[in-house]
Formats: C-alpha cells, sequence, structure tokens
C-alpha cells in the first residue's frame, strides 16, 4: 500500500468519525437549541473558556467532560458487573459500526489508481446497516436485564416489543428500493440517484419511491429510539428505562450511541433517498467536467451565505442586546468568517488562474461531495430533532399496531407494486 492510499484511508477514517462520533457534541447543541426555540427560550448561552460561548457549543463539551470525570458508581443490587459494563459497549460499537460504510462522495480516482470514499470500504452495503443496527438491541436488553431494576427491566422488554414491531417493516422497504436500484452496494445506488428522469426530475429516492422513504424513515425514528419511539426509555413512566442505574461513561456511551445511531440513520436516509452525496442536476460526471465553473460559483455563493448568515447572528439573537462579552464574541466570529471566506476566494481564484489538472479536478469534485453530504445529514438530524419536540410519545403497542397493521402490508404491497412495474416495464 503506497502513501497516496494510506492517505485516503485515513481520511475516509476520520471523515467517518467525525460525521458520527465527532458529530455528537454538535447534534447535543441543535437539540438544545432547537427545543429553546420551540419552547420560545435561548437554549445553553452560560458555559464559556474566557467568555467564549460559540453559540453555546462550549456547553457540550463541558457536558462531556463532566461525564468523563464524573465518579461511575455502580448499585450493590447489581450482580452481573461484566454484563452490565459491556451492554452501553454494544450499544455504542453497534451504532458507531453501521456509521462506516456510508459513502461520503463517489470513487476518487488518483492518476491510476481508484478509492471508495467510505471509512469501511466493503460490498454489503445495506445489509452491514440492517445487521449492525439490529444488534444495538441487544445492548439495550443486556443493561436492563444485568441493572437489577425493575424500571431497567420493564424498558428493555419494551425496547424488545419495539424491535418486533418495526424491523420487519423497514426490511420490507428496503426490499422494494433494492429492486428499484438493482444493487446493495451504497455507491451504485447514490450514483443512480445522480441520473435525471424525463431528462429534467433528480432520480432521487424519495422520488421514485415515496412510499418506502416515508416507511423507512418512520422506523428509522424507532431504530434509533428517538421520540415518539423512545418507550425503552420512557422518563416520565420508568425514570430512564433500560439506563436507570448507569452513571458516568457508561451512561455516557449510552447517550452517545444514540446520537450516533441518529447520525447513521439519517446518513442512510441521505444514502437511499436524498441522493447521497449529489447536488440536485450536478452528478460527478457533470461536476468533472464544469469544475472552473463550479469555482466561480463557489466564490460568489459563499460569501453571500455567509453575510446571511452573519445578519442573522446579529439581527436574531435577543442576548446580544444585554450581553457585552457576547457581543464581542460575535463580532471575533464575524472576523473569523470573514477570513475563511478570503481564504477560499483567494484559493479558488488560484485554481481557476493556474488549473488544478485531472487529478485536482477529482480532489475537488470529491470535496465538494463530502460537504453536500454533511450538509444534507446535518439537515436529516434537525429533522430527527424537530420532531422529537413536536411528537408525543408513542405506546408501545400503538407502534406494534403502526408497524404490523400499516406499515408492514403498505411494504409488501409497495414490493408487489415496484417488481410488477419492473418486469413488466423493464425498469
Amino acid at each position: 500500500m503506497n502513501s497516496i492510499s494510506v492517505t485516503v484511508v485515513i481520511i475516509n477514517i476520520i471523515l467517518a468519525v467525525l460525521f458520527s462520533l465527532g458529530a455528537a457534541p454538535i447534534l447535543v447543541w441543535i437539540e438544545r437549541r432547537v427545543a429553546g426555540f420551540i419552547q420560545d427560550r435561548m437554549g445553553p448561552n452560560r458555559c464559556h473558556i474566557k467568555g467564549i460561548r460559540l453559540g453555546g457549543i462550549i456547553q457540550s463539551f463541558a457536558d462531556m467532560l463532566k461525564l468523563v470525570f464524573k465518579e461511575d458508581f455502580e448499585a450493590n443490587g447489581i450482580k452481573q458487573s461484566f454484563f452490565f459494563s459491556l451492554a452501553p459497549v454494544i450499544v455504542f460499537c453497534s451504532a458507531f459500526l453501521t456509521f462506516m460504510v456510508m459513502p461520503f462522495a463517489d470513487d476518487l480516482k488518483i492518476g491510476e489508481q481508484v478509492f471508495r470514499m467510505q471509512g469501511l470500504p466493503i460490498d454489503l452495503g445495506v445489509l452491514w446497516f440492517l445487521a449492525f443496527a439490529g444488534l444495538s438491541v441487544y445492548g439495550i436488553m443486556l443493561g436492563g436485564w444485568a441493572s437489577n431494576n425493575k424500571y431497567s427491566l420493564l424498558g428493555s422488554m419494551r425496547a424488545g416489543a419495539q424491535v418486533i414491531s418495526y424491523e420487519a417493516a423497514m426490511g420490507l422497504s428496503l426490499v422494494s428500493v433494492l429492486i428499484t436500484y438493482g444493487s446493495i452496494h451504497l455507491v451504485d445506488i447514490v450514483n443512480f440517484q445522480g441520473q435525471l428522469l424525463f431528462g429534467f426530475i433528480p432520480a432521487w429516492g424519495i422520488v421514485v419511491q415515496p412510499l418506502a422513504a416515508l416507511i423507512f424513515i418512520i422506523t428509522a425514528f424507532a431504530e434509533a429510539n428517538r421520540t415518539p419511539f423512545d418507550i425503552a426509555e420512557g422518563e416520565s413512566e420508568l425514570v430512564g428505562g433500560f439506563h436507570t442505574e448507569y452513571s458516568a461513561m457508561r451512561f455516557g456511551l449510552f447517550f452517545v450511541g444514540e446520537y450516533v445511531a441518529m447520525s447513521a440513520s439519517s446518513a442512510l436516509i441521505v444514502t437511499l433517498f436524498l441522493g447521497g452525496y449529489h447536488l440536485p442536476w450536478l452528478n460527478t460526471h457533470f461536476l468533472q467536467q464544469n469544475i472552473s465553473w463550479v469555482f466561480v460559483f463557489l466564490m460568489i455563493a459563499i460569501p453571500c451565505v455567509s453575510y446571511i448568515f452573519s445578519q442573522w447572528m446579529f439581527k436574531n439573537n435577543r442576548w446580544l442586546e444585554v450581553d457585552n462579552i457576547r457581543n464581542r464574541e460575535s463580532k471575533l466570529l464575524f472576523k473569523i468568517i470573514v477570513g475563511i471566506n478570503v481564504l477560499i476566494i483567494v484559493g479558488l481564484g488560484l485554481f481557476l488562474a493556474f488549473g488544478i489538472g485531472e487529478n485536482g479536478t477529482n480532489i475537488a469534485t470529491a470535496m465538494i461531495q463530502v460537504v453536500t453530504f454533511a450538509v444534507k445529514l446535518m439537515l436529516m438530524n434537525f429533522i430527527f430533532v424537530w420532531v422529537r419536540w413536536t411528537l408525543p410519545r408513542f405506546r408501545y403497542d400503538q407502534l406494534q399496531d403502526l408497524g404490523w397493521k400499516i406499515l408492514m402490508p403498505l411494504a409488501i404491497a409497495n414490493i408487489v407494486l415496484t417488481a410488477t412495474i419492473v418486469v413488466v416495464f423493464g425498469a
């Protein structure tokens, strides 16, 4: 393996870690900010480092440090200490490994070598996601049983009931998707979505398989144990459910694992139904053929977007009017944004002036696609958060009725319809 191969592998692993584990503090911050906005309050805005709050993000890092250094307490009634400690590890590792197969960009060609832009470049695709996503429930059930607590045990039993409620519908919804795409490889699926239907409609999964998209998104909320399907926790009924007896980093693994699972589910939704790393009407071939015009567009668009964001930051934050420290912080961030914009514009200008060659074009295309994937991923994560603070929790029997009586029959009907169309029209 040469230096280029090693570099690409390291970059892929870093991207996978950043989009999954590294995104956890950002997702916690988004969770709190969205909750504050919906409930007409400010959200986190006190924790700081020398007056720098980063809009409340510092609070997320403070909470993580608190979990790391907090005393790891274990109740006397816990008799299976090994399994009690193993449970959160299973949940976290299952969620993290699920994310590793998500493609961040199209295959990258450098010279004669072709590299997959995945943390774990294997061909299992969707099957890998289903395998490891389904393993996380074992960690939840094991933790609830090993806690020797009636609330924890009830939470783990609810988790088991939840799995048999949504897994069948989730798997069946993917069957019609795979019939349409004709492949289980995620890169092939995304490249299929880079095509145009009737010459102008992006062939995204949500367009060609809207019913499958709806079913999968609903079941993905249950897969990630997110509201309205967080019945395994049910803090209003079960204290904390399966993690009632957990503290410090053992609880932290459950906590972070939930956000990593949410990010993995969002990544698969983006990959299967929202075009993956493709921009609408701008597939890989188009970007590579028109990279100069893309650079010109970016030189205009990035400063405009930054200006709009800066205006929003100053005009829509009530606390700026009453707190000079935060006002100074925002002005500092504004200067940093301006500096980054200048660097980007100068860099793109130099690329336009001197050219970047074939390898440079391929690398630039991959970078644009990685950013596109990241933006879509964050938007989908925002929807997960939005739903949490909008809908009430389902009862476990309501989830079973939804899964078995509504979602599964719809998924089966969609398979029959999709297969009929594929056979009759050869689509």
